[in-house]
């Protein structure tokens, strides 16, 4: 998840993928023994290390999936799976894995790319242990073989999310809903997205969002608002509100908590158009009418993979990266508010995203700055934060997630506007 502008990556290391040969698992009863290396389930000590806990989407999301591929692949959850919970990007998170390699844990995973950097240095200090930076980008970069990154397409579930939200925003203009207030000087529909930082994690998530939209509805323009932290219910509701109060008739999220759609559901109660779409969670719970569905990940598809490779003395992947045909993404349960129709469209959506014939990131669907966008640089190798290596464009598709597990799109394309970068 966590995106901070610290570290680098280099391309000539981003294929070297040592990886397990199986990405899901077989379901089968406790204790499991690998064939080929005798390995007994119930000897194994995992160790999870997580920025917050159940109470925020993200981290629960996490939580499920690791519990989930415990029981698939025979492992206690409760007695072989060390667990920490609120470990700050800071020198605790070292502190914390040095604590669960002293346990006896031989694989550790963070979930927070804010933790990368203490993991690697846990990593070059304990080489018999395998460390799992969830969201990072630095594993194929430091050589260490015992360093790995994993991240879900989730640029694939925005998308659709997005195609949910214009179904709804189509539906609003042929019943002529659309407030002046929500339209812009040239005609253009205002949306809106609640961002944590300018990483480029959430510049992927949203850009996609906004070309799900854009693909119901072209004259749409988006403002991102940034709350500068990954979990802060008040700044997430703060900022929903200042884009209601812009007239955003439609509001996303790359954001831990439930505040933006709280405010949504707040503001269409008091009579304001808006609906939103969450993320990692399904928000009807607390915005039943305004909520039409959330962009969402099935960790347990990584980890299961990851869970097997131990269970049979194969290396995890350097960098892994999966999506729909793999079920590692998806939306939640479609709101009520839903325009008619939607579920169909969804369906043929993914199934397209499925068989290669839609392209997310189809270079001929946007622009920047008024031009055509032909290549990328996708890879920063000297710490600019400018891609200098890596081209990530081909044949008019932009392909992420390839050169490494974690999002590296990074373009600021036309039509959305980020209202307060740093």
């Amino acid at each position: 998840m966590k995106k901070i502008l610290a570290l680098l990556l280099a391309l000539t290391m981003v294929f070297a993928l040592a990886a397990c040969g199986t990405k899901t698992a077989e379901t089968s009863p406790s204790p499991v023994v690998s064939a080929t290396t005798g390995i007994d389930a119930s000897t194994v000590k995992i160790g999870v290390i997580f920025v917050h806990d159940e109470n925020t989407g993200y981290d629960a999301s996490h939580i499920e999936g690791i519990k989930k591929a415990a029981a698939a692949v025979g492992i206690d959850p409760d007695t072989q799976i060390v667990w920490k919970y609120n470990v700050a990007e800071d020198e605790t998170c070292y502190d914390t894995a040095t604590d669960l390699v002293e346990q006896g844990c031989t694989t550790i995973f963070s979930d927070s790319y804010g933790h990368q950097s203490y993991m690697l240095q846990a990593a070059s200090e304990n080489p018999d242990v395998t460390f799992v930076s969830m969201t990072g980008d630095n594993a194929a970069l430091s050589k260490l073989p015992n360093l790995k990154n994993a991240f879900n397409d989730t640029y694939q579930s925005r998308y659709v999310s997005g195609v949910v939200a214009g179904m709804k925003l189509a539906e609003l203009v042929a019943a002529d809903k659309v407030p002046a207030t929500s339209k812009n000087a040239d005609g253009t529909i205002k949306i809106g997205y609640v961002g944590a930082y300018p990483y480029a994690e959430v510049v992927s998530g949203y850009t996609a969002f906004y070309l799900g939209v854009k693909s119901i509805v072209d004259n749409v323009a988006m403002s991102v608002s940034y709350t500068n932290s990954w979990y802060n219910p008040t700044a997430e509701a703060e900022a929903a509100n200042a884009l209601i109060s812009d007239g955003c008739i439609i509001i996303s999220q790359h954001a831990d908590s439930t505040g933006a759609p709280s405010a949504c559901e707040a503001a269409l109660k008091s009579g304001t158009t808006v609906y939103c779409v969450g993320y990692n969670v399904d928000m009807l719970s607390v915005a039943p009418t305004s909520a039409l569905t959330s962009a969402q990940n099935d960790w347990s598809v990584y980890y299961t993979y990851a869970f097997n490779c131990i269970l049979k003395g194969e290396t995890i992947a350097t960098d892994w990266a999966e999506g729909y045909n793999e079920g590692a993404v998806m939306i939640s349960a479609l709101g009520a508010s839903c325009a008619a129709g939607t579920a169909d469209k969804v369906a043929e959506v993914i199934a397209a995203l499925k068989d290669g014939t839609l392209n997310v990131f189809d270079t001929s669907k946007f622009t920047a700055d008024g031009k055509p966008v032909t290549t990328y640089l996708a890879i920063d190798t000297n710490g600019d934060f400018t891609g200098d290596t890596g081209e990530a464009i081909s044949n008019g598709i932009f392909s992420e997630s390839t050169l490494r597990s974690a999002p590296y799109f990074g373009i600021r394309i036309d039509g959305i506007t980020e209202l307060n970068a740093k």
